[in-house]
């Protein structure tokens, strides 16, 4: 089994509270399941609006954070909870402290933004192209990792950000001839470039994330995570919110939903299912940034590339060419190559922790006698 106390060879360390091996390990393997929920998921479900009549752009952008609510409902529970088994009679529902709230409210402008980014793109491109273009993501998540939080890369993680790369760049190979019926060259090149600014942008916001842990001056632990998220949500959320007003969405929902092609009742369902996909997607996130690095993040956000292709296949007839069965092998090889230099380096580490006991128990032999 993997250590993932990886972080100690990963970036500086950061003041959290102490999580036994097996908790970190748990939390991490379920922030993985949950991320993998919002990133195939997420783009599926956006897409799905748009294929049957759907148009507004700020209203998808909106709706990628605005399951933050959810969030809320959790910490309310968690904060009674509390209450209830220590007896304790005035816990704090919210202990973020305002340094931490600052710089996870610009943080989460900054997702606003990357969100309408995203959105756009999703709606000029096809799922594949989208997907691949996203997977670039990756090179800028290791580069910013390395600037932001002296991420230190070891044979296997360059290997896996190669491989993943690479992956992507075979997709690429069919990209040319996918541009959607009835829409202008234009329209899909300037949704490919600003496709590739929302991988660029949250390539960025992720080692953010992680740099926001180092730099909090308080302890973090998993309830901080989740307000931290909320927070960031909200922000997003209110950026998002300020586009719909200017460009008037809230009133053309209700016409829209009467054209949606799946009918109104399915439409609304649409706009519910895409907010709480979209929020594992963030929740996800940064519980592997919590649990592990930023870079293991983008990794598992680029290994799920070629799974959200398979999706798109089934679930939009989209045409499952070689390059990206391809793609797939790449990818899956990319992950395996991660964690099997993450198992080497605990190993090592472990090596070293018995080596360092064993040299102190003569000294401590020769004190006691």
């Amino acid at each position: 089994m993997v250590n993932m106390e990886v972080q100690t060879h990963a970036s500086p360390p950061r003041e959290t509270q102490p999580l036994s091996p097996s908790l970190k390990r748990t939390l991490l393997i379920i922030n993985c399941i949950v991320l993998s929920i919002g990133n195939c998921g997420g783009p599926l479900i956006m897409r799905l609006y748009f294929i049957h009549g759907g148009k507004r752009i700020w209203l998808s952008s909106f709706l990628e954070t605005a399951g933050w609510p959810f969030i809320l409902i959790i910490l309310l529970v968690a904060f009674y909870y509390q209450r209830i088994t220590t007896g304790n009679s005035s816990p704090k529902l919210f202990n973020m402290k305002p340094r931490l709230f600052f710089a996870s409210a610009v943080i989460g402008i900054l997702t606003g933004l990357d969100d309408y980014l995203y959105a756009y793109g999703v709606s000029k491109l096809p799922v594949s192209t989208s997907a691949i273009v996203i997977a670039s993501q990756l090179g800028f998540t290791a580069g910013f990792a390395y600037l932001l939080v002296k991420q230190k890369f070891t044979s296997f993680s360059i290997n896996a950000v190669v491989l993943l790369t690479i992956g992507s760049g075979v997709l690429a190979l069919h990209t040319s001839s996918d541009r959607p019926e009835g829409e202008s060259k234009r329209e899909y090149i300037l949704g490919f470039v600003l496709t590739l600014g929302a991988a660029a942008l949250y390539g960025f916001i992720l080692p953010l994330i992680e740099l926001t842990y180092l730099k909090a001056k308080q302890v973090i632990d998993y309830m901080l995570v989740m307000e931290i998220q909320m927070v960031m949500c909200l922000f997003a959320t209110l950026f998002c919110t300020v586009g719909m007003l200017i460009n008037n969405d809230f009133q053309a929902i209700a016409k829209e939903a009467k054209h949606f092609e799946l009918g109104e009742t399915k439409y609304f369902v649409v706009l519910v299912c895409s907010g709480m996909i979209w929020q594992c997607f963030f929740l996800g996130a940064i519980g592997v940034i919590f649990c592990a690095s930023s870079l293991l993040s983008g990794i598992i956000i680029a290994v799920l590339l070629p799974v959200t292709e398979v999706l798109a296949v089934i679930f939009y007839q989209e045409k499952f060419q070689a390059e990206k069965g391809v793609a797939l092998v790449l990818s899956l090889w990319g992950f395996v190559s991660y964690f099997y230099g993450e198992i080497k380096e605990s190993q090592k580490m472990e090596k070293k922790r018995r080596a360092a006991e064993l040299m102190e128990l003569p000294l401590n032999q020769i004190v006691a006698s």
